[in-house]
C-alpha cells in the first residue's frame, strides 16, 4: 500500500465528476445486465455496454490521475480482470449471465472492501 500521500492529486469537482460517472456506470451496469438476462434487445444492449465501458474508462483515468500507483493496486489490477471478463460476457454466450454475476458480485466487493485492501500495492 501505497502511504506517500504527497503522490496524490486532486482538483476542485473531481469528486461530482467521479460520482457522475458513477451514476452513468450503474445504468450501463443495470441494462448490460437486463440484457444478458434478456430482457432488453440489441440496439440498446449496445448502447448500455458503451455507457458502462465510456464512464468505467472514465472512473479509471480520473483515479489513475489522482493515485499514480493505481494501476499497480489491486482495484486498478481488477479494473482488467473486468475488462477481460466483460470482452468475455459479449462473446461466450451460454455462461454470459454467470459472468455477468461473477463480475457484478467481484465489483461490490472490491468497491466496498477497506481502503487497505483496495489500495494495496501489488508491484
Amino acid at each position: 500500500m501505497s502511504t506517500d500521500t504527497n503522490t496524490r492529486r486532486d482538483f476542485a469537482g473531481r469528486g461530482l465528476i467521479i460520482n457522475l460517472l458513477r451514476a452513468v456506470h450503474l445504468v450501463g451496469v443495470v441494462g448490460l445486465g437486463a440484457a444478458v438476462l434478456g430482457a432488453v434487445t440489441s440496439p440498446a444492449t449496445a448502447w448500455y455496454a458503451a455507457l458502462l465501458v465510456a464512464s468505467g474508462i472514465g472512473i479509471a483515468a480520473l483515479d489513475r490521475w489522482a493515485e499514480p500507483a493505481y494501476f499497480r493496486q489491486f482495484n486498478g489490477q481488477l479494473v482488467f480482470l473486468k475488462l477481460v471478463l466483460l470482452i468475455l460476457v459479449g462473446w461466450w454466450t451460454g455462461v454470459d449471465a454467470t459472468l455477468f454475476w461473477v463480475l457484478l458480485v467481484a465489483s461490490a466487493l472490491m468497491t466496498h472492501a477497506p481502503g487497505r485492501v483496495r489500495h494495496r500495492q501489488l508491484f
